[in-house]
């Protein structure tokens, strides 16, 4: 059975926790509904839900309240928050993702626009498996020692430059937009322009040595990783400079 994520709707205002709550039902969510402080809390003792969507006025505690206590708690501190609120200047936007929020959405907003930042941000938070080894070719990454060799050969990489590459080589020869990559690699809440993606593109073919081609730009669509045979490690064995022999003279 396919899982349904659990949202939390933290909201005071009926009229718009409905309208919230319908539409995260008809696209596959369960959702409970708080309309302050102590029944949200309540509603997560019964049950921690993968999502809460928070409403930054409240009777009682605010939501900026609840977020940080939240990210102080070791039961809540994994869970993704959207803020919802109607106080949408900049100062606003920065004390709730200061708080812990991992987005937020000015009121009024349009549903298709709340559904999609609600797959981004759960697609974000979705656990990778711990210790599992990927490989291309003779290219490895290990997330568990954090570690990225090219046979042999250790290889260094930055934070972003890893994640980059682990991204690429959990669905090698697929080739992901420059879109895509902010999306998946730095999310999408991050506000930076598509020629980021090409700067650590360049330096995560640096930081691959031998193994650099096999980053491959598709023109017009993108990025991949690909495990084609021109990058073998035997090839890059071959191409590399051989000592002379003296032949003995007669």
């Amino acid at each position: 059975m396919r899982h349904m994520p659990a949202v939390l709707v933290v909201e005071d205002e009926p009229a718009i926790a409905e309208l919230i709550a319908v539409n995260l039902r008809h696209n596959g969510f369960r959702t409970t509904w708080a309309m302050d402080s102590a029944s949200a809390e309540r509603e997560i003792e019964a049950s921690v839900p993968d999502l809460i969507l928070l409403d930054w006025m409240l009777p009682g505690e605010t939501g900026l309240m609840l977020a940080r206590r939240w990210r102080a708690s070791a039961r809540c501190k994994a869970v993704p928050i959207i803020m919802l609120t109607a106080r949408g200047d900049e100062a606003d936007r920065v004390a709730g993702l200061d708080a812990g929020a991992d987005d937020y959405i000015a009121k009024p907003f349009s549903t298709k626009e709340l559904l999609a930042r609600v797959r981004a941000v759960l697609r974000r938070k979705a656990p990778e498996p711990e210790g599992a080894l990927l490989q291309v070719n003779a290219l490895t990454l290990d997330p568990a020692t954090y570690r990225v060799a090219f046979g042999d050969q250790a290889l260094k990489l930055g934070p972003t430059e890893f994640k980059l590459l682990q991204f690429f080589m959990g669905s090698p020869e697929r080739v992901h937009s420059r879109a895509q990559l902010l999306d998946k690699v730095w999310g999408d809440h991050v506000y930076i322009e598509e020629r980021t993606v090409d700067v650590h593109v360049k330096r995560l073919r640096e930081a691959l040595g031998p193994a650099g081609p096999m980053v491959e730009t598709v023109r017009g669509a993108g990025y991949r990783l690909t495990a084609k045979p021109a990058v073998t490690l035997s090839s890059v064995l071959a191409e590399r400079p051989q000592v002379p022999t003296t032949q003995p003279s007669v």
